[in-house]
C-alpha cells in the first residue's frame, strides 16, 4: 500500500487524542499530499461532499505479532474484547479509519492541494492511505447497535481553567482544547486524584489533574521544541 497524504494536527504525541473522530467537532487539520499525488484533478468533485472517510496507518502501533484479544480503555483496562470488536490500534493490519468534516479545499498552494478538516483523531504526521467521500444515504444507520461502546458515549469530565491560564492559550484552540480535556485523556485504570497529567497540544503543554468528574487544568507550559523555535 502506498502512502498519498500526511495529515497535521495539534497532537505531536499520542496521549489526549480523542478516542474516535467526531468526538471534538472543533479540532482542526489539514491534509497534505505526497508529490507523486498532487494532481488536483484527482480531487475533481470531492468539493461536494461534507464529510469524507480518512484510511490511515497506525504509525505509532506497528508490531510483528498480533493478539485475538485486547483491553479498550473505557473497561478500564483490564477486561478483554475481541480485536475485531473494538478499534484498538493494535490490530493485525495497522490500519485506521475515520469519517471527519470536510471543511474546505485548496486547490493552489505552494505544496499542492490541501484538504482541510475537522474532528479528526490522528496524531500529527500520520500517514494517510486513502480518501473517500461519505455517502449519508448508505454510512448512515441511525439504526445501528454500539456494543459495549454505547455506554461510554455520552461520557465527558467538566472542565476548569482559571481565566489567567486560559488567555495563555491561542483563542482559536479553546474551544476544541477544553473539547478533549473533556473527553478524560487518562487511562481509565488511573484515578489518583493528586496525580498531575501532561498533554500535548499544539505547542503547550496542558497539565491537569482529575477529581470525581471534574478536570482542572494546574499549568499551560510551553512545549520545549517550541521554545527552541522561539
Amino acid at each position: 500500500m502506498k502512502i498519498i497524504a500526511h495529515i497535521y494536527t495539534d497532537f505531536p504525541e499520542k496521549f489526549g487524542i480523542p478516542r474516535q473522530s467526531g468526538l471534538v467537532p472543533s479540532l482542526q487539520a489539514k491534509i497534505i499530499f505526497e508529490p507523486e499525488y498532487r494532481n488536483p484533478d484527482a480531487l475533481r468533485g470531492l468539493e461536494g461532499y461534507s464529510h469524507i472517510w480518512l484510511l490511515w496507518q497506525f504509525s505509532e502501533a506497528i508490531r510483528e505479532n498480533w493478539s485475538p484479544t485486547v483491553r479498550p480503555p473505557r473497561l478500564g483496562g483490564k477486561k478483554h474484547q475481541g480485536v475485531f470488536a473494538t478499534r484498538s490500534p493494535f490490530r493485525p493490519n495497522p490500519i485506521g479509519l475515520s469519517s471527519v468534516k470536510l471543511e474546505r479545499i485548496e486547490l493552489d498552494s505552494k505544496e499542492g492541494p490541501i484538504i482541510y478538516i475537522s474532528g479528526a483523531d490522528l496524531m500529527n504526521g500520520t500517514p494517510i492511505y486513502d480518501i473517500k467521500p461519505y455517502l449519508p444515504f448508505t454510512d448512515c444507520h441511525p439504526e445501528a447497535v454500539g456494543g459495549f461502546a454505547e455506554n461510554y458515549a455520552d461520557y465527558h469530565l467538566e472542565v476548569q481553567i482559571a481565566e489567567e491560564l486560559l488567555v495563555q492559550i491561542p483563542s482559536e484552540k479553546r474551544e476544541s482544547l477544553i473539547g478533549v480535556l473533556a473527553q478524560d485523556p487518562r487511562p481509565s485504570y488511573q484515578n489518583d486524584e493528586e496525580r498531575i497529567y501532561g498533554i500535548s497540544f499544539g505547542t503547550q503543554n496542558i497539565r491537569f489533574r482529575v477529581a470525581g468528574n471534574i478536570l482542572t487544568v494546574v499549568a499551560v507550559e510551553q512545549l520545549k521544541a517550541a521554545k527552541e523555535e522561539l
